[in-house]
C-alpha cells in the first residue's frame, strides 16, 4: 500500500513541530554545553564573558584541583555506595511488591493496593519521620539515607502493570510444568521485564545520585557526606577558599573558584550522563507499557 499523501495542514504541522522541538532541544542542551565549555576554559575568559559556546584558552587546572581534593573524592565514593546499595534495595522491594499485586490469584491484592496508594498522598511529615529514624537508631548511618526512600508506590504501580501485560497463558503453562511462584518470577517474569527494570534502575539510580536532603537532615559526620552535599557546600556556602592555597592572590582565588564551580558540576554529572545512553532505548518502551494499561 502506497504512502498516504500529506495535506498542506500536515506539512505545516510537521514544520511547526520541528521548529518547536529544535528550540526546546537548544534550550535543554545549551546550559550543558556552556558548563562543559566553561569548565575547560580559562577562568578569566569565563569571568569576562568570552565563553558562550566553545571553550576559550583551554585550561584543565580546575579538574586537577577537583581530583586533588579529598572531600570531593570521599563524597564521590560515598555517593557511589549509597547509589549502588540503595538502588539494589529499591529494585528488590519494588519487584517483591509488584509481582504479588500483579497476580489475579493473590487474595487481598486490591486491599493492599489501596493501602499502598494511600501512602502516595499522606505522609508523617518531616519531624515525625526524623523522630522515627532517630528512635530506630539510624541517625548518622548509611541506612538513614537509604531506608526512608526504599520503595516508591508510583514505581510499584508501573512495574505491576508491566507484569500484568505478560500473557497469563505463559504463567499457567509454567505452573502446569511444576514451576513455583519464585521460579516463575526469576526464570520467566524478570527476563521478559528488562525494559521496565532498566527504567526503574534509571529512576532510582538518578534519585540516589542527586539526593542530598536526607543526608542534610540525618548525617552530622562530614566523612559520610554524599557528593551532592559537598557540592552544595562548595557552590552555596562559598567554601572553595579552603581548596585554594593561602599564598595565592585574591584575584587568582576568584578566578580559580569560577573554574572549580563548573568543573565540579561536570564531574558530579558525568556518571549519569554516561549511564543514560545505555538505558534510554528501554526508557520509552518501559514507561509506556507500564503506564497505559490499567
Amino acid at each position: 500500500m502506497g504512502r498516504l499523501a500529506q495535506t498542506r495542514g500536515d506539512s505545516v504541522f510537521d514544520v511547526v513541530n520541528v521548529v518547536i522541538l529544535s528550540l526546546v532541544t537548544m534550550l535543554v542542551l545549551y546550559p550543558l554545553v556552556f558548563v562543559l565549555s566553561a569548565s575547560f576554559s580559562s577562568p578569566a575568559a569565563v569571568v569576562e564573558g568570552q565563553v558562550w559556546l566553545l571553550p576559550k584558552q583551554i585550561n584543565v587546572q580546575s579538574y586537577i584541583r577537583v581530583f586533588q581534593d579529598d572531600g570531593i573524592m570521599r563524597g564521590y565514593i560515598n555517593t557511589l555506595i549509597y547509589t549502588c546499595v540503595g538502588t539494589t534495595l529499591n529494585l528488590l522491594l519494588t519487584i517483591g511488591a509488584a509481582y504479588p499485586l500483579s497476580r489475579k490469584d493473590f487474595v487481598g491484592r486490591h486491599v493492599l493496593t489501596i493501602i499502598f496508594v494511600i501512602t502516595m498522598f499522606f505522609s508523617g511529615g518531616l519531624i515525625p519521620t526524623y523522630l522515627l529514624i532517630k528512635n530506630l537508631g539510624l541517625i548518622n548511618t548509611i541506612w538513614a539515607i537509604i531506608i526512608p526512600g526504599a520503595v516508591s508506590m508510583w514505581n510499584i504501580i508501573i512495574m505491576r502493570t508491566f507484569f500484568q501485560a505478560i500473557p497469563v497463558e505463559l504463567q499457567e503453562s509454567a505452573q502446569i510444568d511444576g514451576c513455583s511462584n519464585f521460579r516463575m518470577l526469576i526464570s520467566i517474569i524478570l527476563p521478559l521485564s528488562m525494559p521496565v527494570i532498566a527504567v526503574m534502575l534509571l529512576f532510582y539510580g538518578i534519585g540516589h545520585w542527586n539526593s542530598f536532603f536526607n543526608a542534610l537532615i540525618y548525617l552530622s559526620d562530614s566523612q559520610k557526606y554524599p557528593l551532592q552535599l559537598i557540592l552544595r557546600q562548595i557552590l552555596l556556602q562559598n567554601q572553595m577558599g579552603n581548596m585554594v592555597s593561602g599564598s595565592e592572590a585574591s584575584v587568582d582565588q576568584i578566578m580559580l573558584t569560577e573554574g572549580l564551580k563548573y568543573a565540579v558540576i561536570i564531574v558530579s554529572s558525568l556518571p549519569v550522563l554516561l549511564l543514560y545512553p545505555f538505558l534510554q532505548r528501554y526508557f520509552v518502551k518501559g514507561v509506556m507499557i507500564g503506564a497505559i494499561k490499567g
